[in-house]
């Protein structure tokens, strides 16, 4: 028997639960709204926007590298006899700084010769002189016929003074040798290649190094595209941002844009454009150093957009989006799409002062259709 009323009881209890069920959600309120006449408005999120102007962030990424690489060569032959402990692969050396030295002593030699070859051209330099004078004075008293070039030693005088000239020169250049036997860093540099040790015997214009200066650093970094219609017009020493990340931090440098390569990638499609920062490795500074090799991003200002509206990308679609007009009407209005950025895009045109921006689109818009606006202050 309990069995049998089971059979009864259970569907009874089904049809109360969907009638508790049907009561509970026709408490939900809907958004809608009824007016006098009867007529159900759909009500909609809506935000007023004001055009407003937006600078433009470019970013992109590339490889940090050398300003400039130089072989450096021996300028005169000789023994190496001393070595800068630094002056080794990956070593880093300041502009001046002795890298090596070759023996002085042939050189040494030249130079006092050199000053002997000075000292003996002056002296006859000054006899001649003043030989000329006693000549002078003697053609005073001489018929002018008689008189010649030769007899006032003037040959003579210009041949002693080319010999002071000539051994000055020696001098100098003997000095200049001399001095080359003490070979120094060129600029801030880094080592990348040695081919010299110590008693090692090397020939004026043999490559000794290989240097990569440190004074300043470059990136190439690319420009897509989609990008390059907003790269300012003039590009020349226009700030940049360089910022190297790896796993605990973030090393930030400041740095420019010094010039466009001034081609288009056959490969990529893409225009290049050069940054430079200074002291990469941070030899006169506390900076944290950015190493050559090192992959970072670059960022700098583009152009300004000016009177642009700022919307989410959902709101937007085929070019179409959707406002509420002053009379509280539905409209849909086609505008131009200027740049897009995440989840946001800017656009012109197509939008009138008094319009607002539609948040929540209704599943059948309609152009015409009047609905009841709820205004927020703003949207993320």
């Amino acid at each position: 028997m309990p069995a049998k009323n089971a059979r009864y009881i259970l569907p009874f209890l089904v049809f109360l639960a969907s009638c508790a069920g049907y009561v509970a959600m026709s408490d939900v309120p809907q958004e809608v709204e009824k007016v006098d006449d009867g007529v159900t408005l759909a009500s909609v999120r809506v935000v007023d926007m004001k055009p407003t102007s937006h600078q433009i962030k470019l970013t992109s990424y590339g490889e940090v590298r050398s300003f400039e690489t130089t072989h450096l060569a021996a300028r005169v032959s000789g023994t190496v006899i001393k070595r800068n402990p630094k002056f080794a692969i990956g070593g880093l050396v300041k502009r001046g700084e002795v890298l090596f030295t070759l023996d002085k002593g042939n050189y040494i030699a030249a130079v006092s010769e050199s000053e002997a070859q000075v000292v003996a051209a002056r002296a006859v330099l000054i006899e001649e002189r003043a030989l000329a004078r006693v000549a002078a004075r003697q053609a005073r008293k001489m018929d002018k016929k008689r008189v010649t070039d030769l007899f006032l030693r003037k040959p003579q005088l210009l041949s002693a003074e080319a010999r002071v000239t000539s051994t000055e020169a020696a001098l100098t250049r003997a000095r200049s040798h001399l001095s080359n036997c003490v070979v120094r860093a060129p600029f801030d540099a880094l080592i990348v290649s040695r081919n010299i040790g110590i008693g090692q015997y090397v020939m004026a214009g043999t490559q000794v190094a290989v240097l990569d200066n440190i004074e300043t650093a470059e990136i190439h970094i690319p420009i897509a595209g989609f990008d390059a219609e907003f790269l300012p017009n003039d590009l020349s020493n226009l700030a940049a941002e360089v910022v190297l990340k790896d796993i605990t931090k973030l090393t930030r440098r400041e740095g420019k844009i010094v010039r466009d390569l001034g081609v288009v990638d056959s490969e990529t499609r893409m225009t290049n454009l050069v940054v430079r920062f200074d002291d990469p490795y941070g030899l006169n500074s506390n900076h944290p150093p950015i190493k050559f090799g090192s992959f970072v991003s670059v960022a700098f200002d583009g152009k300004k957009l000016k009177d642009a509206y700022r919307i989410r990308q959902d709101l937007l679609r085929d070019n179409l989006i959707w406002v509420v007009n002053s009379e509280n009407k539905l409209e849909s209005r086609v505008t131009n799409i200027l740049r897009q950025e995440g989840e946001f895009v800017y656009i012109r045109g197509g939008v009138k002062s008094e319009d607002a921006f539609v948040l929540s689109v209704p599943d059948y818009p309609k152009k015409g259709l009047t609905v009841k606006a709820i205004r927020l202050e703003a949207f993320n």
